[in-house]
């Protein structure tokens, strides 16, 4: 399920997933970084070196695992609180039914 968050400032358009991330799972930090995220870019990345570093890469994978599941989720709350909104009522209750507030 995706939602599209409009920026009511900007004019800006970005298009979210609701739910597990698999590209987070399968790629790490690269995610955040390609869509401009660099907060959670750094926290991922300092959190898969500090423990793939101790564990010879194994932690790195609960790292990822955690992330996928919790990743989509902090992005959204990230773009509603930098001024995006809903672009449509359709969005608004998928975000609604999800648990999001804006």
């Amino acid at each position: 399920m995706f939602v599209t968050l409009i920026n009511s400032y900007s004019g800006d358009a970005k298009r979210a997933k609701i739910g597990f991330s698999w590209t987070t799972f399968f790629f790490g930090f690269f995610p955040a970084l390609f869509r401009g995220d660099f907060k959670w870019f750094a926290i991922i990345a300092l959190l898969e070196i500090a423990s793939g570093s101790f564990t010879m890469g194994i932690a790195m994978t609960l790292v990822t695992l955690i992330f996928g599941f919790i990743y989509n989720g902090l992005y959204i709350k990230d773009l509603l609180s930098h001024g995006y909104a809903p672009a449509s009522e359709a969005d608004a209750a998928l975000l609604r039914a999800k648990g999001f507030r804006f």
